[in-house]
């Protein structure tokens, strides 16, 4: 379900000057998702921070008969993969009508615009105002039960700064070694009559600023991911190039089709070394094959039925509910007895091993074929594949006519958490099962391993 948090300010800060700072991971593309709201039902005033249906990024403050201010990007926002982190200063009292409202995206600001209506000197916008009838919305717009939108994605470290416009060298700052944007977790700033601080802690809606303005969870709960701007864990990608995806849901970790036919989800990350872990968990269905797959291949253009059918040639293995595997569409048989089988519930585990060319399969704590993911080139109990030395491997999940959820290490399957952690030699991500030595999650850090 989705979730929204809400709260009514007890007093108006400034309306003309204020800094908004988000760091967001989207899920869904093509959708109306609302970022921020504030509407005052007594006169239908209207403040919106929104993405589009179509993908770009829009600020709004409707006056009543029209809006003050409309600025729409260029920009599409469709990565479901990496995190954006937007910051939003609004200063309506600069002479200048394009200083009056910037927009910058992971530290730069945007300058293409596809639509650009500033707000007049001095304007007042209707998203800081103290009105019974005006509650703040995050991750949500909604007013009666005619129209509700909501944010499909994760949030963090969210800042509202009341009576400054701030730059994004307040929130984050460049790495040195990597030169990408990483996120400064205590922000020294300033926070005014109204400002907060909140999702600090991941799902924690309790103000971190000293404002005390702590917001109220409606329509769902909130739930706490191990993904963060920090480290960044692997979903199944919906862009992924194919014609017989399945529907992604709970954060792209879950694959269900009423179809009558293979369905399969690929994970957004890949390596062409290491050695990674994952669970994927039989939710309920027919049939399912999990494994692992070339992404470079994958990203050929090629159509997929089922992971490790003859599309993608000797660059796949998919493990069926009923023991056997498969590579290039044709069938083997997992040895080592009746632990190969598997059926609804059951939690299957994938150890990769990229460097050696080896895949493990288990169930439930126990590996199939007495299989040891630590024997190396030996390979005890492992599926042997074959790949180039530069390809990247990742994890699918394939269903037909069923639903599935995958942890890539972030501690849930769908939205039941997992029982309790097992270990994890790299203390990245939280699995049902002990993680292998040597093994690590589908995350940034893990790939940094």
């Amino acid at each position: 379900m989705a979730t929204k948090v809400t709260r009514n300010n007890a007093q108006t800060g400034s309306r003309r000057t204020m800094t908004w700072s988000w760091w967001i991971k989207k899920t869904k593309n093509g959708a109306t998702q609302y970022l921020f709201n504030q509407y005052r039902s007594s006169d239908q005033y209207n403040s919106g921070i929104l993405f589009q249906n179509d993908d770009k990024f829009r600020l709004w403050d409707y006056g009543g008969s029209s809006n003050d201010v409309n600025i729409i990007t260029n920009r599409l926002f469709r990565d479901t993969n990496a995190w954006y982190h937007i910051v939003l200063a609004i200063d309506t009292t600069q002479a200048t009508d394009s200083n009056r409202i910037k927009l910058y995206v992971n530290g730069v600001q945007e300058t293409s615009f596809a639509t650009e209506t500033y707000p007049s000197q001095n304007h007042g916008l209707r998203m800081n105002e103290a009105d019974a009838s005006a509650q703040q919305q995050i991750g949500f717009q909604g007013y009666g039960s005619t129209y509700q939108s909501y944010f499909l994605g994760l949030m963090s470290h969210v800042n509202f700064v009341d009576s400054a416009q701030l730059t994004p060298s307040s929130f984050g700052s460049t790495d040195s070694t990597t030169g990408e944007w990483k996120i400064n977790t205590s922000p020294s700033v300033t926070y005014g009559q109204n400002g907060f601080f909140i999702f600090k802690d991941g799902n924690s809606v309790t103000d971190d600023s000293t404002n005390s303005a702590n917001f109220t969870v409606g329509a769902g709960s909130l739930t706490k991911t191990e993904d963060c701007p920090s480290n960044v864990f692997a979903t199944m990608n919906p862009i992924a190039p194919n014609d017989a995806n399945g529907n992604f849901t709970h954060g792209n970790t879950s694959n269900n089709t009423g179809a009558s036919a293979w369905r399969t989800m690929f994970s957004t990350m890949g390596d062409s070394q290491g050695k990674y872990y994952c669970e994927m968990k039989y939710v309920s269905g027919s049939n399912q094959m999990f494994g692992i797959f070339s992404l470079d291949e994958k990203n050929k253009q090629k159509n997929v039925g089922y992971v490790g059918d003859n599309n993608l040639g000797n660059r796949a293995v998919g493990l069926a509910k009923g023991g056997d595997y498969y590579i290039n569409g044709n069938t083997s048989t997992y040895t080592g007895g009746s632990n190969t089988s598997w059926t609804t519930g059951d939690i299957i585990m994938i150890a990769m091993d990229r460097t050696n060319k080896k895949v493990y399969f288990g169930k439930n704590g126990t590996w199939m074929g007495s299989g040891d993911p630590t024997s190396g080139s030996t390979g005890t109990g492992a599926i042997s594949f074959q790949t180039e030395d530069h390809e990247s491997w990742g994890f699918a999940t394939s269903c037909y006519a069923s639903t599935s959820a995958t942890n890539f290490g972030n501690g849930y399957f769908q939205t039941t958490a997992i029982s309790s952690a097992g270990t994890n030699a790299s203390n990245l991500g939280l699995f049902e099962y002990d993680v292998p030595a040597g093994y690590t999650a589908l995350c940034t850090k893990g790939l940094n391993e």
